[in-house]
């Protein structure tokens, strides 16, 4: 049959007014999308706001909530305190979780561990910290971080992405969005998983997700066996010349789409297909080390040959830094310390204690430390009162919001500092406190970010990483 004599015969007015509102629809959706686009700070050229004092981050999390009492939070009067139960006065008619809320008592429960004074200006740090101790002339000890939230999902989320509900982009994704990229064969945001020995809380990767930025901000993650990326082999019969003329086949088709709908997705798909192409060579020579000198694995110790430690992801996040990827994630699971903490601290710690010093020490004598900020923390912290048999070793401490730690080395913080004071039992703000918020603030404005011009229009909100309806602070106190 005649094309056009068929194409007669199926024009009904109803498939007339059906295709025109579906392409007035389209239409509709590309200006809306232009115009987003164009509103959103991260497509202007207003950024930075200001001059920057860190180009990159490399972000250590401790997934699970360390206890801030058995490593940094030193208290003598714990000692005199030991097996006493908790004041309500201290407790104050704290939220509990299901974990401890049935107990009948809530006995105080001392570190089994050494303090002692390190550095210039006499740093207390635990025994299960003798490399940390070996840099605290060059860190900020930030005391008294806090959040609302009590479990690990909602804390974890809020810490990463400004809020407790999940779908929000991440810290990562927004500095990828506003920034933009320093390494055109590099992700912007890149994350790596170790393995601890305690107890293991789920990661989702809605953690390092762009939310409702466009996709190509969300963190890429590493793996430590077969290929580093999914999918960055090309298949089997497939050589890089096929490979190329099949990604210039998908991207004329992707644009004949953009070009019809308008839609940005399209463009941020095409710019991932050609990002995936340039990783195929620019990742393998990135995770292969055998470049690297024999000093920089004693350096890291002994777990730093072995793909997938926290250890030997620290190198690689040294190597993305040196390549100026913009943000480096290393989420190290295992800290949720419930029961067995004293054992489980102790491996915890030994995991990764040395390896987190020792990239402190490889970016400052490589002069990166200056314009990189690292930053060494978790969700929460950990409670005075025991969870378990006191008596054993086997005792544990439940979830803690209310105050806890996080490092920060170089990237335009002070060196040799601390700041915050808790109360004697370690429960309580007593002195300058530190919301998520705040810190998420102030990593914004050591990149040279205003976190309130810094937002992005969604759901009828100026949405940004610190929230919509709370303040927040940038921490200047902290600022070198």
């Amino acid at each position: 049959m005649d094309p056009l004599l068929e194409s007669r015969r199926d024009l009904t007015r109803r498939t007339l007014l059906r295709g025109g509102a579906r392409g007035l629809g389209a239409l509709a959706l590309g200006v809306l999308a232009r115009r987003g686009a164009a509103a959103a700070p991260g497509a202007a050229d207003d950024l930075p706001h200001y001059a920057p004092a860190a180009k990159r981050v490399i972000y250590l999390f401790m997934a699970g909530g360390p206890s801030h009492i058995d490593m940094f939070d030193y208290k003598p009067a714990l000692r005199q305190i030991h097996g006493q139960e908790l004041p309500e006065s201290i407790r104050r008619g704290q939220r509990l979780t299901t974990m401890t809320s049935g107990q009948s008592s809530f006995p105080c429960v001392a570190p089994m561990f050494d303090f002692r004074r390190h550095g210039r200006h006499g740093t207390w740090v635990s025994e299960l910290l003798p490399h940390t101790a070996g840099i605290v002339d060059d860190i900020t000890i930030v005391k008294t971080m806090n959040t609302e939230a009590i479990n690990h999902d909602p804390a974890i989320t809020y810490i990463n992405t400004g809020t407790q509900q999940p779908g929000k982009p991440s810290l990562g994704a927004w500095l990828s969005y506003g920034l933009g990229s320093m390494n055109s064969d590099l992700p912007d945001y890149v994350v790596m998983i170790s393995r601890g020995q305690g107890n293991l809380q789920a990661l989702y990767a809605r953690l390092w997700s762009a939310g409702f930025l466009p996709s190509k901000h969300q963190g890429v993650k590493f793996r430590s066996g077969g290929d580093p990326v999914l999918y960055l082999s090309n298949p089997d019969g497939i050589d890089a010349a096929t490979r190329r003329r099949m990604l210039d086949g998908i991207a004329r088709i992707n644009a004949e789409k953009h070009a019809e709908t308008g839609d940005p997705e399209i463009l941020d798909r095409i710019a991932q297909y050609e990002m995936g192409y340039r990783m195929q060579t620019s990742v393998p020579e990135l995770v292969d080390l055998s470049d690297e000198p024999e000093e920089v694995f004693e350096l890291y110790g002994p777990d730093s040959r072995k793909p997938g430690t926290f250890a030997a992801n620290c190198i690689l996040a040294r190597r993305l830094a040196e390549r100026d990827v913009r943000f480096v994630q290393l989420f190290h699971r295992g800290w949720d310390g419930h029961n067995n903490l004293p054992r489980e601290i102790r491996g915890q710690c030994k995991d990764t204690d040395q390896a987190s010093a020792a990239l402190v020490i490889d970016l400052k004598r490589r002069g990166l430390l200056e314009d990189t900020l690292v930053i060494c923390g978790g969700e929460f912290g950990r409670t005075i009162y025991s969870q378990g048999n006191l008596t054993a070793d086997n005792h544990g401490r439940d979830h803690h919001g209310r105050c806890f730690h996080t490092w920060f080395a170089g990237g335009g913080v002070k060196a040799g500092f601390e700041y915050g004071e808790t109360d004697d039992h370690c429960y309580n703000i007593v002195r300058d406190p530190v919301h998520i918020r705040d810190m998420n603030a102030t990593i914004l404005h050591l990149l040279g970010v205003d976190h309130e011009r810094f937002t992005y229009p969604f759901q009828g909100l100026d949405q940004n990483i610190t929230g919509v309806e709370d303040e927040a602070r940038v921490v200047h106190e902290i600022l070198a």
